[in-house]
């Protein structure tokens, strides 16, 4: 970013850092450091050991034994203690910015921080009012102090988390840890988070930026340090002059293969699927045809009714009006879900946490779960379960490949792949698919093209639903886009993401003829 920065002793220096689970070595060897005053990237696949870092870091996973980490030339005792990090100067965005939507901006920012009165042990409110209130002054902020974080703007919420680390910092020092911070920040809302981030910078502090946006962290980091398999293979690479092929190459330790080829001519096979919507929860009259070996995306703005398109037609959501697939008509609607999964519906929702896999469960459950009882009750939990997940994993290069484990226990990327992976398996004729590369890391966007591209090739009609237009461009055969609950625009080509965004934010326009 071109700012002049201290190289005098690092402000954050890492040594010899490991972390083992079991025989899995997440941890290898690290070595990192972060100066003062600068915004230094920290990227990797999903499963690099990133996050498990930030957790060493934060005093959340003890490191093996050896190993050293100092802040300001002194170091910190291992393992590390959160309180002792925070009264260190070292403070965590978390992901999503982890702030609790039902209380006010003041708990919030004060959670974890309150000071009681020195004779009644009560929090003093007023006390309290002003720490953070002299916070959001140190940003140049305002932001009320009464309103629920779940009612405030984008803005406003990246402003409350932002200041809320920044109260645990020294004047003129301090490291913020900014931990996936921007996934789900569109474009304005990120604007507005750099902005702030340059502020604390300006203050003297330093900053440690985990993001699987290769072209974020160029644009916006000094250097970057780069993970692979637990181990850094670059490490403080500055970002003037560096290109997203160079971090990729790095990332993955090969170069991109490329998709497999002859979109257009997958397309146009006989099997396709057929969907008529009426009116209702916010969508006017819809229909969407794919056909067997065609990939269709679906996008807009935020809200615009794209995002209710495959849980529509998953039977997820109540709806009036009928598929066509297969021969079969079905009527949609929530008491037709099953019907919809036997004629081959598969549905891969953006919640894979909460909606799209059991995280308690073990990754070959995970995979075989939806095909369990087509099974003979004495073969249910017998060698074809382990013999598919094997497959599957190899096929979407499941990190680490081992079936027994949680499928908590993985990146967000690797769970990704294992909820795509268990439809897949199934052989489904219509694969809906929301976000299925949101916040996972360049490789794994990869492996999870490809899979879906195999898909179509095979014969299946798949419809992605996504606002990045990247991610559109990378999959689709065609593009069709929202306005206002029905279809404006439909982009045939495959389109480019220009053309896309070009579509999606260009003049509002009548509504097309179906898609």
């Amino acid at each position: 970013m071109g700012r002049e920065l201290s190289t005098a002793h690092p402000r954050l220096r890492v040594r010899g850092i490991s972390k083992t689970f079991g025989s899995h070595r997440a941890l290898d060897d690290i070595v990192l450091d972060v100066r003062a005053g600068e915004l230094h990237g920290l990227v990797g696949q999903n499963g690099c050991g990133k996050s498990t870092l930030v957790k060493v870091l934060t005093g959340y996973h003890a490191p093996d034994p050896g190993g050293e980490i100092t802040v300001d030339g002194e170091p910190l005792t291992l393992p590390v203690s959160p309180l002792a990090a925070r009264a260190r100067g070292v403070s965590v965005v978390h992901q999503s910015l982890g702030l609790l939507d039902d209380h006010s901006v003041v708990e919030n920012m004060r959670l974890g921080r309150f000071g009681a009165s020195r004779w009644s042990r009560r929090i003093l409110w007023s006390r309290e009012r002003a720490s953070a209130a002299a916070a959001l002054d140190r940003l140049g902020c305002r932001v009320d102090l009464d309103a629920k974080a779940g009612g405030l703007s984008e803005q406003d919420r990246a402003t409350v988390a932002i200041a809320r680390a920044l109260q645990d910092l020294p004047d003129g020092g301090g490291l913020i840890v900014f931990d996936e911070s921007t996934r789900a920040l569109t474009r304005d809302s990120l604007a507005h988070f750099y902005d702030l981030v340059r502020t604390v910078l300006a203050l003297g502090a330093s900053a440690l930026m985990i993001n699987h946006r290769i072209e974020e962290v160029i644009e916006q980091a000094d250097r970057v340090t780069v993970l692979r398999d637990g181990r850094v293979v670059e490490a403080g690479l500055d970002t003037s002059g560096l290109t997203e092929a160079d971090l990729v190459r790095a990332m993955l330790g090969y170069e991109l293969r490329p998709l497999p080829g002859g979109r257009a001519d997958r397309a146009g096979r006989d099997g396709g699927v057929t969907a008529h919507v009426k009116a209702g929860g916010g969508l006017g009259d819809l229909s969407i045809s794919v056909a067997a070996g065609e990939v269709v995306g679906v996008t807009g703005v935020i809200g615009s009714g794209f995002e209710e398109v495959p849980y529509l037609l998953a039977g997820a959501r109540q709806a009036h009006g009928e598929l066509r697939i297969g021969g079969r008509r079905i009527p949609l609607g929530r008491s037709r879900h099953r019907e919809l999964l036997r004629a081959g519906v598969a549905l891969v929702p953006e919640r894979r946490e909460t909606e799209g896999l059991a995280l308690e469960l073990s990754v070959l459950e995970n995979l075989t779960l939806p095909r369990v009882g087509d099974r003979r009750p004495w073969w249910t939990g017998h060698d074809w379960q382990r013999r598919e997940a094997l497959e599957m994993i190899e096929l979407l290069g499941v990190r680490p490949p081992h079936p027994g484990l949680p499928v908590g226990s993985l990146s967000g990327g690797n769970q990704q792949k294992v909820q795509l992976a268990k439809w897949l398996a199934g052989k489904p004729r219509l694969l809906l698919v929301h976000e299925p590369t949101h916040a996972v890391d360049v490789g794994a966007r990869q492996d999870i093209a490809v899979a879906i591209h195999r898909a179509a090739a095979e014969g299946c009609a798949v419809l992605v639903a996504s606002a990045d237009p990247a991610e559109l461009a990378l999959l689709c055969d065609r593009v069709l886009i929202f306005d206002g609950g029905v279809i404006v625009d439909e982009l045939n080509g495959p389109p480019g993401a220009a053309e896309i965004v070009e579509s999606t934010f260009g003049p509002r326009r009548p509504p097309v003829a179906g898609g």
